[in-house]
């Protein structure tokens, strides 16, 4: 489940509870324990690509932490 905030940036939730808590060493949600499924993370990529995306070359463009900008950025 994809969520954006205030800024418009893409957040991943969990499908079960709804919560944006995981633990990305097991791949879990913090919240109620649920899998991770990869069509889930894949489809936040695809929403994170597109936002940075439309972002590309605006003054202050949005800078996710620990994320990894696209190549061509």
């Amino acid at each position: 489940m994809i969520f954006h905030n205030p800024s418009g940036a893409p957040e991943l939730a969990c499908e079960q509870c709804g919560c944006r808590w995981f633990d990305r060493m097991h791949g879990t949600c913090y919240e109620c324990g649920s899998q991770v499924p990869a069509e889930a993370i894949a489809e936040f990529d695809r929403a994170l690509q597109a936002f940075w995306a439309k972002n590309t070359g605006k003054e202050g463009s949005a800078s996710v932490p620990g994320a990894r900008p696209p190549a061509d950025a």
